[in-house]
């Protein structure tokens, strides 16, 4: 008699733990099969099922069901693999990939909602929606937000500024104070440049930005340039020290300048704040130390822990990069966005894929996800410097610190009062990670734990009345002998934004009032055009 069949991932499993598997899985599948057989199928646990439609469709009701037990079992096969650490974190990524991919979800034959609107529609959704997939077909991306209604400079990127100074990677703004007085110590913000700086001013109502003007802070903002392939300069063969030397130290200079201060206030977000702490440690390398207190937003000093985005980190990678553009080209934005995108599928992928395209739906408008889709381009040397030197080596970490441009970058010389935020369900900078980022800095540190994730943690105005952040009991700044969890489990929960937390703390290290400066720029850096200037214009 010939042998049953068995998955190919039974090989690597004790044979216990098998058998456990098979029970459980015959177990639930009797037991759909009773429930069915009753027209007792209860609703299944995905949100993509939830519609009536499902409901009233027992076949399609009962798909949603095995597909769940499915992906249910070949998630504990993945599990219980003996094939080590990294293999089964990417053997686990490419099962999801699987899973959600042929979810019944998906397609216009298992999918008894979209059915239901083709027919109600007769036929114009499913028009719609060949519509809406070429054009997206055209964009070369998937839509996830109605693009139509927004506009920089009209509806986001409002806050009221000028562009003071310009070179080949970065713009400054400058933005006008809102208040009679500032402080004396001014605050420049370094974003991401994988992203547009207005993540930290999308609108009015939840503007980081605007809420810090309003507090009394003169604040800058570095604008980073969207690199193009036909470009004429030598963008596309930046280094990771051209971005500290011409980028972040380069600003810092110039903020000292217009405002007169010998030292200022410096904030970063994610690769912001690495940009940010790198630039740091290369001027105190220089016996420089031009910042008064540091802030550091979802930011990895220490890769040890990269979370999701580990099955993508190994050498082969790494030399495949170097070798296609270590020496000069771009890292394309859309590469980038479609990683990111797929880290967490069935929220960033297949649910625009049923909505846009087998229903015809126009997605909703939602600033956030049109400042997700505009991203940018990135110089090759620049990316495969900080890829091989973070996510690979996690030499920004290491005691001996690493060359760059000449000098060594140690983030034990950064010594100044630093509060670093984290967010809980961040799944690019995974919130243990930031705590261990934190215990790598000299000086004293607040560390500040908010809800939700990667950019709605952060984005989080005290208006809104959203939401909650941890921080510390005791008096005094984070106490390095406790890991992560010794630390949530002594944190108090607060309700509402981080945002106050923070103002207290920056208002400690920002000196006296001071008159409000009439205008932006000086005599030096005058202004050569209003926020949000030309470079956050530029798609890719």
């Amino acid at each position: 008699m010939a042998e049953a069949a068995v998955h190919p991932l039974s090989f690597f499993i004790d044979s216990d733990d098998l058998q456990a598997i098979r029970a459980d899985f015959e177990q639930r599948w009797q037991a759909l099969q009773e429930a069915a057989a009753q027209a007792a199928l209860g609703t299944p646990k995905s949100r993509r099922f939830k519609s009536g439609a499902w409901q009233s469709h027992p076949q399609s009701l009962m798909a949603a069901h095995v597909w769940e037990l499915y992906a249910d079992t070949l998630q504990k096969l993945a599990d219980q693999a003996s094939i080590g650490v990294e293999q089964q974190q990417r053997l686990s990524f490419a099962l999801m990939q699987w899973i959600e991919a042929i979810s019944p979800a998906n397609f216009l034959a298992t999918n008894p909602d979209v059915q239901q609107d083709l027919l109600f529609s007769q036929g114009a959704s499913l028009m719609a929606g060949a519509k809406n997939f070429w054009e997206d077909l055209q964009k070369g991306r998937l839509s996830q937000t109605d693009e139509s209604q927004f506009q920089l400079g009209e509806n986001l990127a409002t806050t009221a500024g000028d562009v003071v100074y310009r070179n080949a990677l970065f713009e400054l703004l400058h933005y006008r104070p809102a208040t009679a007085t500032v402080k004396a110590t001014p605050l420049l913000v370094v974003p991401p440049c994988i992203n547009k700086y207005y993540i930290l001013d999308l609108q009015p109502r939840n503007s980081f930005v605007k809420h810090a003007v309003e507090q009394g802070y003169q604040v800058f903002l570095m604008s980073w340039r969207n690199p193009l392939a036909d470009d004429q300069d030598s963008i596309a063969t930046a280094t990771w020290g051209d971005y500290l030397d011409s980028g972040v130290l380069q600003a810092i200079d110039v903020v000292r300048d217009i405002t007169q201060q010998s030292k200022i206030n410096a904030l970063g977000f994610c690769v912001g704040g690495t940009l940010l702490s790198s630039a740091l440690s290369m001027a105190a390398a220089q016996g420089e130390h031009p910042v008064n207190a540091l802030t550091l937003l979802t930011t990895m000093l220490d890769f040890e822990d990269v979370g999701a985005l580990q099955v993508f980190v190994d050498e082969a990678l790494a030399c495949f990069r170097e070798w296609q553009i270590g020496s000069g080209g771009l890292l394309a934005a859309n590469e980038l966005a479609t990683t990111f995108a797929f880290l967490r599928p069935a929220e960033l992928v297949w649910n625009y894929v049923t909505d846009n395209y087998l229903k015809g739906k126009t997605p909703p408008a939602f600033d956030l996800l049109y400042w997700n889709a505009d991203g940018t381009n990135l110089p090759g040397p620049f990316f495969t410097w900080y890829f091989r030197n973070t996510y690979l080596e996690n030499n920004l970490k290491k005691p001996e610190g690493v060359g760059i441009n000449g000098h060594t970058l140690t983030l034990n010389t950064l010594s100044m009062p630093t509060y670093v935020y984290g967010s809980k369900d961040d799944h690019i900078v995974p919130w243990h990670s930031a705590y261990r980022s934190a215990q790598l800095l000299q000086g004293d540190v607040r560390f500040v734990l908010g809800a939700s994730g990667h950019i709605a943690g952060v984005i989080n105005p005290p208006a809104d009345q959203k939401r909650h952040y941890w921080t510390q009991v005791q008096p005094g700044g984070l106490d390095k002998g406790l890991d992560s969890e010794q630390w949530f489990e002594q944190a108090q929960q607060l309700p509402g934004s981080w945002w106050g937390d923070w103002m207290q703390w920056l208002q400690m290290h920002s000196g006296a009032d001071v008159p409000a400066p009439k205008n932006t720029g000086n005599a030096h850096y005058p202004s050569l055009g209003a926020a949000p200037g030309s470079y956050v214009r530029v798609r890719a």
